[in-house]
This record gives structure tokens, C-alpha cells and sequence, in this order.
């Protein structure tokens, strides 16, 4: 349930949401440069088809996120890609909306960036397995903190459905691991044949 209906947020929360995902896509923007917007396009196009399949889990559904992946692969660039998903989402499937459009985008797009920009420095081409392992923990924390902020911003709009939003988080606990696998995997790939594209150094260090 990544994606939040319109509707359940408060007028505050939205209102932060709006601008906080303003400001993450005006930084994006700013980044972009012609040579980026292919692969933003490519990937804006990977997220939109893969969190359009929702598998349903207990009382709710899950679909995948690749937050983790596309802050990885583009750094705040992920915000206008995962921006133009989320808008095409909402405007032929009808998934969230439009006045949450900024919060859906912060919950999505953040996590991932700033985790990403925490273990880019560490991601080497001459440590792929070291590198994979850090890219997939940080798409399973995406993950995990995509969630928290979904249920933290239900239960400050509505109390009353605190109790249901733990249990829809832990049903993100097994998309944390899928998640973590496909980045890892794509991690792996990436290292092999294109580093630069997660923006991985190319010394070739001593270290597995």
C-alpha cells in the first residue's frame, strides 16, 4: 500500500508531503542533463510497469518499489523518474491520486536517494561482492523506511487506523528481501558491465 489513496491524509500532511516532494523533484530537475534522460526515461518506465503489479498479501497487497535501485542508478534524478510513474499511475489506473502525489513521490523516491548516497561511496568495481551486498541492504532499508513513513503518516492523519497500519507493515518485511535480491543481482551486472552507471569507482581494489 505504498501508494496512498486521496482521501486518508490530513490537510498537514499533505501540505508537507507537496513540498518536500517539490523540493526533491526541483533538485532532480536541476540535476538532469541530456545525457541523464535516457536512462531516467528507461527507468521511470521500469518503475512505473513494476509497482503497477500488485500482489495481494494478507489483508493488503504489496507491489515492488525499486526505490533502493533507482537511487542508486540516478541519485536525485530518481525523483522526476519515479515522479512521471507515479503521475501516469494515478491518471490511467487510478492508483493513489493527485493530491498525495507529493507524499507518494517522498515516500517512494527519498528513502532510496539518501540511502544510495550513503553506500556509493563504498560500491567498487573491484568489490563487487561487497558492493552487491551494500546495494541490496540499502534497497531492503528503502523498503522498510518507505513503510514507516506511510504508517506514521496514517496514523498522524487518522489515530483510529494505527493498529492496522503495523500489521500492513509488516507485510513489507518480504518485499524488503525481494528487493534487496533484485538490486543486489542488478548490482552485480551493472559492476561487470557498466559501473559508471551506478557511479561505481573502476579501481580495481583487493577487496571480494
Amino acid at each position: 500500500m505504498a501508494h496512498i489513496p486521496d482521501g486518508v491524509l490530513s490537510l498537514p500532511v499533505l501540505a508537507v508531503g507537496t513540498l518536500a516532494g517539490a523540493g526533491g523533484l526541483w533538485l532532480g530537475v536541476r540535476k538532469l542533463g541530456d545525457r541523464d534522460i535516457p536512462q531516467t526515461a528507461l527507468l521511470a518506465a521500469v518503475f512505473f510497469i513494476a509497482s503497477s503489479l500488485a500482489f495481494p498479501l494478507g489483508p493488503t497487497s504489496v507491489h515492488l518499489l525499486l526505490g533502493g535501485l533507482i537511487g542508486l542508478m540516478l541519485g536525485w534524478k530518481a525523483f522526476p523518474a519515479i515522479f512521471v510513474g507515479l503521475l501516469l499511475q494515478a491518471l490511467l489506473f487510478g492508483f493513489g491520486g493527485l493530491t498525495v502525489l507529493g507524499v507518494d513521490l517522498v515516500n517512494m523516491a527519498l528513502p532510496g536517494v539518501l540511502l544510495a548516497m550513503a553506500v556509493r561511496p563504498f560500491i567498487k568495481a573491484g568489490a563487487p561482492v561487497r558492493s552487491a551486498s551494500l546495494a541490496g541492504l540499502s534497497a531492503a532499508l528503502s523498503v522498510i523506511v518507505t513503510a514507516g513513513l506511510v504508517g506514521v503518516e496514517i496514523a498522524l492523519s487518522e489515530p483510529a487506523f494505527a493498529p492496522a497500519v503495523s500489521v500492513m507493515a509488516m507485510a513489507y518485511l518480504p518485499l524488503a528481501i525481494i528487493e534487496a535480491l533484485v538490486t543486489a543481482f542488478v548490482t552485480l551486472y551493472l559492476l561487470k558491465v557498466k559501473p559508471e552507471m551506478i557511479g561505481a569507482s573502476t579501481f580495481i581494489g583487493t577487496v571480494p
